[in-house]
């Protein structure tokens, strides 16, 4: 997948440069007084570095902007959705906008309801989080009729306004990892193959095994749960696969096979390796600390609004699928095979 960039810097950008918050380059632009001399000539500095050009829609106040945007949430019962939406509240009212939140639990007719609410507040624009299969963005544009719209972590098309991360190269570096390792007997428990990012991890998996001329891993599906996980791992062991690894595509599916594992008296990583994604806060601290892969939702967030200033400011700002990089985190729950 390609990185694609906005044509323009933006506040995280400067923030980065001049090494400050998010919020701190808000303040310098909005010349709030609560910022030292020091820092502020710091921000100014990187600002005319970059060429940053604040968004009119994160400072006018002409009437005719409600200088309100909504979020409309699919999963607000997973942590991680939930701080994807929260990081996108952050950076909202750091720039002078309140929100609107709307959750679903259904991602069609409760969506179609969700942007009708949404169009009465007459709001400026709409942030997404629906990573399942729902609307398309023609069918979503058609309801809001000119409300600027941005997905966030939705692989829509890779001409609609979406913030993704690159959900195919981390599972790619994971499998990597493992073949690097010498595992070639390597299981899968997939998400629910009717989330968008189970799919392309359940996808990518397969391909990175296919590129190496390997057949693709035996998998079970499951619910992104830790007793999914749990009960997915006691398949793939009921299967008689003779395992080296297991890759979970989330770790909380990877701390229930964990379980799963230690009641079959297999020990990771000394009998089977193991790796999920999402690097949860928790991950470093299972037993073992879990190989996984890091999304960055602050950056995931924070990105998805200044994409959607930048379509409430300029009409004609390119619909693209924007694409952040994750990282994989080593640690101890994978062992090279040769040392078993």
């Amino acid at each position: 997948m390609p990185n694609l960039k906005s044509s323009r810097p933006t506040m995280l950008d400067v923030a980065k440069l001049s090494g400050v918050s998010y919020q701190t380059v808000s303040r310098v632009i909005n010349d709030h007084p609560y910022v030292s001399k020091e820092t502020r000539q710091r921000v100014q500095a990187a600002i005319d570095t970059l060429g940053y050009r604040p968004s009119k829609a994160a400072t006018k106040l002409a009437s005719k902007s409600s200088k309100i945007i909504a979020i409309i949430l699919y999963g607000s019962w997973f942590p991680g959705l939930a701080e994807i939406a929260l990081n996108v509240e952050l950076a909202a009212k750091t720039s002078g906008f309140d929100v609107i939140l709307f959750n679903i639990t259904e991602p069609k007719k409760q969506l179609v309801e969700a942007l009708e609410n949404v169009k009465a507040w007459a709001v400026d624009g709409i942030i997404l989080i629906v990573p399942v299969q729902g609307l398309l963005f023609e069918e979503v544009q058609a309801i809001c009729d000119d409300i600027p719209v941005v997905f966030i972590d939705s692989h829509q098309s890779d001409n609609s306004p979406s913030v993704v991360i690159d959900e195919v190269f981390g599972t790619q570096e994971l499998v990597e990892h493992l073949l690097h390792l010498g595992h070639c007997r390597v299981g899968e428990i997939s998400g629910p193959l009717d989330w968008l990012n189970a799919q392309v991890r359940h996808q990518a998996c397969i391909q990175a095994f296919k590129a190496h001329g390997m057949e693709a891993p035996v998998y079970v599906e499951a619910n992104w749960t830790v007793s999914g996980g749990y009960r997915a791992a006691r398949k793939l062991l009921a299967g008689q696969h003779n395992l080296t690894a297991i890759i979970a595509a989330n770790d909380s599916m990877a701390l229930g096979a964990m379980r799963a594992l230690h009641e079959d008296g297999l020990s990771v990583p000394q009998d089977i390796s193991l790796v999920g994604f999402d690097d949860i806060p928790e991950a470093a601290y299972f037993t073992p600390p879990l190989t996984t892969v890091r999304r960055n939702l602050i950056q995931l967030g924070m990105t998805g609004f200044e994409y959607l200033m930048q379509r409430m400011d300029e009409i004609d700002t390119p619909l693209q699928q924007r694409i952040i990089l994750p990282r994989v985190m080593f640690r101890a729950s994978t062992r090279p095979i040769q040392t078993f």
